[in-house]
């Protein structure tokens, strides 16, 4: 199936506040997702807005999400339009007035209808999800039994009604008080780094660090 490179807006994706900060190629939508490890579903649950943190995966114009089949968060994401936001935090933006202060960053909205998958189309998505957040641990942990799966539930949306938002550089201080001076601006990059690998407590025997995690250190 092809992918359309380009966004197109819909009402409820249209940025229009700052508009100049929208991007409009979709393979900037894959980087944010693809730079992510943690999205944020929002849903109506029991007539009350709720947002809920969770891990998931990408596969093309699909997003994966699950969690277990008690789950009525899980449910309610297939009776209603739900909306996904990602976002990436790349420095924090200190101007010489506090009202200037900012936030460089990508963020990326997903609107939609989420589709319980099964299958084969399950496992892929299992899979998918598993291997964003610690890629070469598919193939090499134990793969779920018929037991695990009954008890797991897979939704996919689609990646098609989605927005991107970026900010980049500095401070936009007003001329008067670049003029007056006397107060240090810029930016602070922030930068995020894996830890040194810590071993289970429970292992039966000291093993090295599987080639796979060694490689997600270097990743970021």
């Amino acid at each position: 199936m092809s992918i359309d490179t380009a966004l197109s807006p819909t009402p409820r994706s249209t940025v229009r506040r700052l508009r100049d900060r929208a991007r409009t190629d979709r393979s900037e939508l894959f980087d944010v997702l693809d730079g992510s490890l943690v999205c944020h579903l929002a849903i109506v649950l029991g007539g009350a807005p709720i947002v809920l943190p969770t891990g998931f995966g990408r596969v093309g114009n699909i997003l994966y999400l699950h969690g277990s089949t008690g789950s009525m968060s899980m449910r309610a994401a297939l009776e209603q339009d739900v909306s996904i936001s990602v976002t990436l935090l790349d420095g924090l933006v200190y101007a010489r007035s506090v009202m200037h202060f900012s936030m460089n960053y990508r963020s990326a909205v997903i609107h939609g209808r989420c589709r319980k998958v099964e299958g084969d189309e399950k496992i892929v998505g299992l899979r998918a999800i598993v291997e964003h957040l610690a890629p070469g641990s598919w193939d090499y942990a134990r793969e779920p039994n018929k037991r695990e799966l009954a008890a797991t539930v897979v939704l996919a949306i689609d990646l098609t009604e989605a927005s991107v938002k970026a900010r980049t550089g500095g401070p936009g201080d007003d001329d008067a008080d670049i003029e007056r001076g006397g107060v240090w601006a810029g930016v602070l990059p922030l930068q995020q780094h894996w830890g040194d690998p810590v071993h289970s407590s429970d292992l039966e025997r000291a093993y090295e660090v599987p080639e796979h995690v060694q490689q997600r250190i270097t990743m970021r």
